[in-house]
């Protein structure tokens, strides 16, 4: 398995054909940015070594107890953390339900303290959906699925490099290629 160091200059080198490819393919600078800073936060912060005491979740300083639960539900490089499918889609949802969590629990320990009125739980969903009409007058109504892809496509770099370091160092390399 290539280590942290290894993932990361892999990221940094393939940003820029990210870049590239998006744009060639939208004709769009912005998304091509989107897409490029998701690739590479994906690569560098939301990777699938978030399971493990990893650069990646070292990464995260302060607040890098958000990742515990993670941590401790999924085995390392399970499909459910490295998968190319699921990875990133769970990443993002667990990331999501902490955010709202927190969010939801900051809003009601406030409100409890001074005095004013506890926030419910559809106040909540309804607080998602703005912020969602808010990022699609930023992004774009199909900025949020780039985003996502950039994330993705961080990902699977870090799982396609993991794969062929392991056919690699078993000796299995024209099985990979």
């Amino acid at each position: 398995m290539p280590s942290g160091k290894t993932h990361d200059a892999i990221t940094i080198f393939l940003t820029v054909p990210v870049f590239a490819g998006t744009y060639v393919v939208t004709r769009d600078l912005w998304l091509a940015t989107f897409v490029s800073a998701a690739f590479l936060f994906g690569g560098l912060m939301f990777g699938p070594d978030l399971d493990t005491t990893s650069k990646q979740y070292s990464r995260w300083t302060f607040i890098k107890f958000l990742w515990f639960p993670y941590r401790a539900f999924f085995k390392h490089r399970s499909r459910w953390s490295h998968g190319l499918i699921f990875g990133t889609l769970f990443r993002v949802i667990y990331f999501m339900g902490v955010m709202t969590l927190a969010a939801f629990l900051t809003t009601y320990v406030y409100a409890s303290y001074a005095g004013g009125k506890l926030p419910e739980i559809l106040e909540t969903a309804r607080v998602w959906s703005e912020l969602r009409v808010y990022s699609n007058s930023i992004l774009g109504s199909s900025g949020l699925i780039a985003i996502f892809g950039g994330l993705w496509i961080g990902a699977a770099s870090h799982t396609f490099t993991d794969l062929a370091g392991s056919y690699v160092k078993t000796g299995r390399v024209t099985e990979f290629l």
